[in-house]
């Protein structure tokens, strides 16, 4: 396979829609209470590919040193397991990933909050070495988190509150409290994908001591946990809805849950985790989905 074919594998583009998910719910609470800005839109888009690049990057050589990815993996072979990439090659790559989040993070801060914000940038700035810290010691290190059950909560902060509050923050340079409820929804949506991750690999992860929370929790309290996951997130974007309801316009959002329900009931019914892997992509692209819609819900219709 040429080099560029296994480059763009290992950085995982089918992970993309859903790191972007709470970029776009930031942006469209960032159009209700002040003004949508392209260039913010799409450096933010740019800075939250760089992340999930990086994590990717970054999760492919940490399983892979831990001998986490082996030949018992149920999902997709990961570039070092395989040996497409060297240990040597992926170090280079997550060096360069870092440079460019870093070179966008700096972009967007300066979009944002131009050269008289200096504390917001400050803030911001430190966020974001945060959110490269975060990709990378997912599975990196001794300490990674990944293998401590800790993933989860992560993924609910990055993906949710800071990837929605946070985004639309640089559009209104003021926090709202409502915003909480779309960002607990991403969120918990997120952390879903995450679990049913875990899901699938619980015979592999379990056997590398990988201890997520899983492992941690067996199986079957790991299906309940995921349906109090996708409820919970369902009540949260309900309450945000009846609290801004104007008419009909405003629910367009809540079709998204539709096939976000067909996937709870076929995810209950499945008995061999292995088989949960499909149900990945449609609960990522279902909350990709739901951030579109959000946008269209409350912004451009009157």
């Amino acid at each position: 396979m040429p080099k560029i074919k296994v480059w763009i594998s290992a950085a995982r583009l089918r992970t993309l829609p859903l790191s972007l998910s709470g970029i776009i719910v930031g942006t469209a609470l960032g159009s209700m209470y002040s003004e949508f800005r392209w260039d913010i839109f799409v450096f933010a888009l740019l800075t939250t590919v760089g992340f999930q690049v990086t994590s990717n990057f970054a999760n492919d050589y940490g399983d892979g040193v831990k001998g986490t990815d082996n030949e018992n993996r149920v999902g997709p072979k990961r570039a070092l397991q395989s040996g497409q990439l060297s240990r040597k090659e992926l170090k280079v790559g997550i060096i360069i990933s870092i440079i460019i989040c870093i070179l966008f993070t700096v972009a967007l801060l300066y979009l944002s909050f131009g050269t008289e914000n200096l504390i917001l940038t400050l803030i911001f700035g430190a966020l974001g070495i945060l959110s490269i810290w975060a990709a990378i010691k997912y599975t990196v290190g001794s300490s990674a988190y990944g293998y401590k059950g800790l993933g989860d909560l992560f993924v609910f902060l990055f993906f949710g509150l800071l990837g929605v509050m946070g985004s639309m923050f640089l559009y209104t340079k003021t926090l709202n409290a409502m915003a909480i409820f779309p960002a607990v929804t991403i969120g918990l949506l997120s952390t879903g994908v995450l679990n049913l991750n875990n899901l699938r690999d619980y015979e592999s992860d379990k056997t590398s001591n990988k201890n997520t929370l899983i492992v941690k929790m067996g199986i079957r309290n790991g299906k309940i946990y995921h349906v109090f996951l996708i409820v919970i997130s369902f009540i949260s974007i309900l309450a945000f809805t009846f609290i801004h309801y104007h008419n009909w316009k405003n629910t367009i959002h809540l079709v998204a849950f539709v096939p976000i329900f067909i996937h709870l009931n076929k995810m209950w019914k499945i008995k061999n985790t292995v088989l949960l892997d499909p149900e990945l992509k449609k609960l990522a692209l279902s909350t990709f989905l739901l951030s579109i819609l959000f946008y269209f819900s409350f912004n451009n219709f009157s």
